[in-house]
């Protein structure tokens, strides 16, 4: 059985360097490093130490994935009869890649292997920023660096920063979180003579000369309430003070059932934001929705029913579960594909959950919008076969319905002349959806049309001197001509 004993190199100078790993790296008969740029290894070459390094490896693979799957690949190779040295900078079990696939590997491969200590990059890191981590502390890696993890109000430490191509990444990462200017340190070879610390705003952070396998970068917590505004636990803060003893009136009496109408109608702004293509208006009414959704996962927390990690879990577990063809095995074509699927899991989640529905229109919100509710029951009917293959029997219909309105109204009969009119457009909603007209975008549009044009004949009065009172519908007519070739 072969054997592999992974030493650690430390973090700073040779006086640093345990007695026990310096004989046993001056004694070995084969020594491999991940990499010879370190502090120690030039001194120990000095005194006769002989290895052989994987820097080659660094210069032929761009992804730093790659690079460590092939050495230690080929440390499992070497170690397959005999008994070999792995060094690695600072301690094996810090921020070491290598050291945690051979492991993985050789439980696989029987191979044993012993880890014998350095003193970590960490310590003599507390010690150059003058921090304790006890207070809150986050040790990330600079090469796989993701914002969704970081948490801003701790020290954060980010190691294996390289080279400014990594300084790069990082930069880019933190100034989605962080402004430009906030200032960090960068630290290179952290308790050694060679120690550097080097302040900079954060839009500096790849322009630093000094950037080597020995560069951690320290980011100070973030102590500016106005930066946390960015952060979605501020913002699960503020609601719950808004609504806590000390809060807001009008927040602390809202109910589920008092909120209805502002979610609605912060919905509808969104739309508006969308049609006009302000995205900057977008997002401050995307905000408002969010408001809307903090304040009734509060309510709900308040009243120890659910919260907002609830309302967050359902969503991103319904997401991945119907949507197998991304987060698991196979493939779908296109979105009418995408959309089958969805509807078969979901039917399958009823049946599982023994959940039986009352129609196969059931799930359709009353409340929706008049037009868009018909248009989604069309839907659902048609996909037991329950509508027209073609649009001829359509268009009589909707004369049928118009021919009966019509009827009703010369009868003066209010009542049902309402209901017919309602069967026009309820026909009107099915010769859409045969063309692929969303029947409530396409009002919308005339709406707006309407409003524009409206708009062009109160412009024009004013600017004759002329108010409605004073000229006839002809008149206001021959104005609605010109804006229609306006608007």
């Amino acid at each position: 059985m072969g054997k592999i004993v992974v030493l650690g190199l430390g973090a700073g100078d040779l006086n640093q360097m345990p007695l026990g790993i310096y004989n046993k790296l001056m004694n070995a008969k084969q020594v491999f490093l991940r990499t010879k740029e370190h502090p120690v290894v030039a001194e120990l070459e000095k005194q006769g130490f002989t290895y052989e390094s994987f820097d080659h490896i660094y210069e032929k693979n761009e992804q730093f994935d790659n690079v460590y799957e092939e050495i230690s690949k080929q440390i499992i190779e070497k170690a397959e009869q005999n008994e070999i040295i792995y060094a690695v900078p600072g301690h094996p079990f810090i921020a070491e890649r290598t050291v945690q696939l051979l492991l993985e590997q050789s439980k696989k491969d029987h191979i044993q292997i012993e880890i014998a200590g350095g003193q970590s990059f960490l310590d003599n890191m507390f010690q150059a920023v003058q921090i304790d981590p006890i207070e809150g502390c986050q040790i990330v890696d600079g090469t796989a660096l993701s914002r969704v993890e970081l948490q801003v109000r701790q020290h954060i430490i980010i190691c294996q920063v390289y080279d400014s191509f990594i300084a790069s990444e990082v930069k880019l990462t933190l100034m989605d979180i962080l402004p430009d200017d906030y200032e960090v340190t960068i630290v290179t070879a952290a308790g050694s003579s060679e120690e550097q610390l080097k302040r900079v705003p954060l839009y500096e952070l790849d322009r630093v000369t000094t950037l080597n396998n020995l560069t951690a970068v320290y980011i100070p917590p973030v102590t500016d309430e106005t930066i946390l505004y960015r952060d979605f636990g501020k913002l699960r803060e503020v609601i719950a003070e808004l609504r806590g003893p000390n809060g807001c009136p009008w927040d602390q009496k809202q109910t589920h059932h008092s909120l209805k109408r502002y979610l609605l109608e912060e919905a509808y702004e969104v739309l508006d934001a969308i049609d006009e293509e302000d995205d900057h208006h977008l997002a401050e009414e995307l905000g408002d929705v969010l408001l809307q959704v903090m304040l009734h996962a509060q309510i709900g927390e308040d009243a120890g029913m659910f919260t907002v990690d609830d309302v967050v879990h359902s969503i991103t577990e319904k997401m991945i579960r119907r949507h197998p063809h991304v987060f698991q095995a196979g493939n779908l074509n296109d979105e009418n594909e995408v959309i089958k699927q969805w509807d078969e899991i979901k039917q399958q989640e009823k049946r599982e959950s023994g959940e039986k529905e009352s129609s196969i229109l059931s799930g359709i919100p009353k409340s929706m919008p008049a037009l868009y509710r018909a248009s989604k029951l069309q839907k659902k009917a048609a996909k037991v076969g329950f509508d027209w293959n073609e649009v001829a029997p359509i268009w009589m219909k909707v004369q049928e319905e118009i021919a009966e309105f019509m009827n009703e109204t010369k009868q003066n009969n209010a009542e049902k002349a309402q209901k017919e009119f309602g069967d026009v457009l309820f026909a009107l909603v099915n010769l859409g959806r045969f063309y692929n007209i969303d029947p409530e975008l396409a009002l919308q549009s005339t709406n707006e049309k309407f409003y524009s044009r409206f708009k062009y004949i109160e412009e024009t009065l004013e600017q004759r001197g002329l108010k409605f009172e004073e000229v006839d519908l002809e008149y206001l007519d021959e104005i609605w001509e010109e804006a229609k070739k306006q608007c």
